[in-house]
């Protein structure tokens, strides 16, 4: 019924924002100010530089993360601003 409606890929992008706050620990949390998926692109604006550069080079591992959760290919790339 979402499929046919049209809401099936805004609930899985509501979904994936949802599960940045409870797959990541609080660590990674509290210095995410900004989560967004817009079109398959996950945008996470991060304040710690160092945390920002971490999370760049796992940005697959943790875009396939997300979808495992989800249960559907939602994330197909991550931006890190």
């Amino acid at each position: 019924m979402l499929r046919e409606e049209g809401l099936e890929t805004p609930l899985n992008e509501f979904r994936a924002e949802q599960a940045w706050g409870q797959l990541m620990p609080p660590t990674i949390t509290n210095y995410t100010t900004e989560v967004q998926v817009r079109g398959g692109v996950m945008y996470l604006k991060i304040i710690n530089a160092a945390l920002r550069q971490e999370l760049m080079m796992q940005r697959s591992a943790l875009a396939a993360r997300i979808n495992q959760h989800v249960g559907a290919q939602v994330i197909q790339q991550i931006v890190i601003r």
